[in-house]
């Protein structure tokens, strides 16, 4: 079954998370996407360990479903090819810095000229106005964005998040504007710029921290695992591991302490709302935790769920699968020997499709200018 991007050209000129990140999900879904690398490849080829034999497997993560093409855009003959490639596609995506793809006649109002349909999506880290010559890295966008400010202890030292959340969530982004203007271009048959920088996205993402500054004037700060405006949202100890318990309002606050075997302390006042629960944390977390150390993580986790309160143990990343397993979400897809995440959306008349595996380099390269060649002969 065809996917719902079948027969979409992208021409992928990105590199390392966001616009590989993005291209990926467009691939799942049908599109044919052209992975443009320099001769020396993606810069996450290079990025081990760990590594799948001797491939890295933070490229494998997010290059699977295209095809690979090395063109090195200082040589006239491959820009050449290039830009054949971008007249022909449908979509084009990039994350060289403002203006870099000017140099080689790629940037989008040279492409449009020979393309009006193109939807050309362009990732930077802080746009392309007065941000333009700031490089764009993901840590860069955590520590100026105000997103370290919010992690870690409150006496400790800000922390990067685990993994680079901004240049997903800027894939993410890139990938809801890359379909809302070809939404735009099947109406009417006009091509645009997308325009999508880590800084902007990571604004957005901080949503209600951005929100308690923008509407209430209030700059949020680090709290650890603790929720500034709802209690029990956060770990607490059991008799082996903490426990998320995230208890969000008065209902699942009353089953938690049925739970707990502790009825009378929803109906008490100090704790009866939410409001009244974050104001008075500090003397009800004592509480809850010393009912919840006469069992284990796991155990209590079976009991909470079960009488409807969010919860969850604190796992690594196999005990994330795992789970995931038990869930029957089917977490993992094998594509051409190569084990990888599954695509995150679910579709009950055009699911994903996984077609091929993450390429070597230039693996495509003779077929794709053969290709070339034929079309616009």
């Amino acid at each position: 079954m065809s996917g719902p991007l079948e027969g979409l050209l992208v021409a992928d000129f990105s590199r390392i998370l966001a616009g590989p990140y993005a291209t990926m999900l467009l691939a799942d879904l049908g599109a044919d996407v052209v992975k443009v690398e320099g001769p020396a490849g993606d810069d996450t080829r290079t990025w081990m360990p760990p590594v799948r034999g001797e491939v890295s497997t933070y490229y494998l993560g997010v290059n699977r479903g295209k095809r690979s093409i090395a063109l090195d855009l200082r040589d006239p003959a491959d820009t050449e090819v290039a830009g054949k490639l971008a007249r022909r596609a449908d979509v084009l995506i990039e994350n060289l810095k403002p203006g870099g793809m000017a140099k080689y006649g790629l940037d989008f109002e040279s492409v449009r000229e020979g393309n009006p349909g193109i939807v050309y999506a362009s990732i930077t880290g802080f746009g392309s106005g007065a941000g333009r010559d700031v490089p764009g890295y993901d840590l860069m966008v955590q520590a100026i964005s105000g997103l370290m400010s919010l992690t870690g202890s409150p006496d400790g030292p800000p922390y990067r998040a685990g993994i680079s959340v901004f240049d997903v969530m800027a894939g993410n982004h890139a990938t809801i504007g890359i379909l809302a203007a070809l939404r735009h271009r099947d109406a009417t048959g006009e091509g645009q710029l997308v325009e999508v920088n880590l800084l902007s996205s990571a604004l957005t993402g901080l949503v209600n921290h951005s929100s308690a500054y923008v509407a209430g004037g209030t700059v949020p700060y680090r709290m650890g695992n603790a929720h500034p405006s709802v209690f029990p949202y956060e770990p607490l100890p059991t008799a082996d591991n903490d426990l998320i318990v995230a208890a969000a309002n008065d209902a699942q606050f009353r089953k938690l302490c049925d739970v707990l075997g502790i009825p009378e302390l929803a109906d008490d006042p100090r704790y009866a709302r939410n409001a009244d629960r974050t104001a008075h944390r500090e003397e009800l977390r004592p509480i809850l935790a010393e009912r919840l150390k006469e069992r284990g993580a796991v155990e209590w986790f079976e009991l909470l769920v079960a009488a409807g309160v969010p919860s969850g143990p604190i796992n690594t990343i196999d005990g994330g699968f795992a789970m995931a397993e038990r869930f029957e979400l089917e977490p993992v897809v094998e594509v051409g020997g190569v084990p990888t995440t599954r695509h995150p959306i679910r579709f009950s008349g055009t699911p994903a499709s996984y077609r091929l595996p993450p390429p070597q380099l230039d693996e495509h390269g003779a077929q794709l200018r053969a290709w070339l060649e034929e079309e616009h002969d």
